[in-house]
């Protein structure tokens, strides 16, 4: 990939609605929160991570006129993330119930709001620069604006990077309109559920995985496969798949949110011209100490 300036994320931000609770609830049954919390997140994320290390990043996706919408530019305006759209009229910003146990595991339930419902026209006004990539996820594949989305993406110009997270949801985007991104990927970070849905083959190991992953994309610069605390395995052109160590957590506090942060630091490393082994160990640090905060310390 050419050596990027900016990071610019159609992957949408959403409002997180946190539940920290003991357990998951029944079927047809409740359960008691010990702490709760509001904050932003999706697509927010990972350019969060990127503009820490030092890559600029800008907003791309939809955000709404409402208070969550309200929520998402006072996010942006805090880490200094340019808003490139204006908000959408009439509609409001998602939001994504998030479930966090006491092991840290999170489980999400997510209504979609104006993120989720980008025109054509809409896209058709963002300008990119040399040196962008754009950062696209598979929640917005399946949402209502997937087919316009994958569009956009496939006619971004093609010296433009882009950089794809499949995400929880990737069962559920239709399989022509993921082909169609996935062909146009540049680096694909996923974790190792969603690389075997998207191989079909629960058998493989990661490293067999992500070189699966890596032989079905023509021209793709390469493959990271997040394994949890076992760190990622690294797949690109000419070399064995190589498995980069996690760095320990002291304590897992909350999950949420360490794929994106692991994405915004990888593709940040090689905005600073890191070879992608150290780019990928840098990103596994940064999920690490992510993971190891409460959501009030973020």
């Amino acid at each position: 990939m050419n050596r990027t300036t900016r990071l610019v994320g159609l992957a949408s931000a959403v409002v997180d609605l946190v539940l920290l609770v003991d357990h998951l609830p029944e079927p047809g049954g409740d359960v008691l929160a010990s702490a709760t919390r509001t904050t932003v997140g999706g697509g927010l994320t990972a350019l969060r991570a990127a503009a820490a290390d030092g890559l600029p990043a800008v907003y791309a996706g939809g955000h709404g006129t409402g208070p969550f919408g309200d929520l998402v530019r006072a996010a942006l305006a805090d880490l200094g993330v340019l808003a490139a759209l204006p908000p959408t009229p009439d509609e409001d910003s998602g939001f994504c119930v998030v479930l966090v146990d006491p092991t840290g595991e999170r489980t999400f339930a997510t209504t979609v709001g104006a993120e989720g419902h980008l025109t054509a026209r809409q896209l058709g006004v963002l300008r990119l620069r040399p040196g962008d990539a754009v950062y696209v996820s598979g929640y917005d594949l399946a949402y209502p604006h997937g087919p316009v989305l994958g569009d956009a993406v496939a006619r971004l110009p093609v010296d433009t990077p882009v950089v794809m997270d499949p995400g929880p949801l990737v069962g559920e985007i239709p399989r022509p309109l993921l082909a169609t991104v996935l062909g146009r990927t540049s680096w694909l970070s996923l974790n190792a559920r969603e690389a075997a849905r998207l191989t079909g083959d629960t058998g493989l190991d990661p490293a067999e995985a992500a070189a699966a992953l890596l032989a079905d994309g023509a021209g793709r610069a390469g493959v990271v496969l997040r394994d949890g605390a076992a760190g990622a395995v690294l797949a690109v052109p000419g070399r064995e798949p190589v498995r980069v160590p996690g760095v320990p957590a002291e304590t897992v506090v909350d999950t949420n949110g360490a794929g994106d942060v692991h994405v915004g630091a990888f593709v940040a490393g090689l905005a600073r011209g890191l070879d992608p082994v150290d780019a990928l160990a840098a990103a596994n640090a940064a999920a690490s100490a992510w993971v190891s905060l409460p959501g009030t310390a973020r």
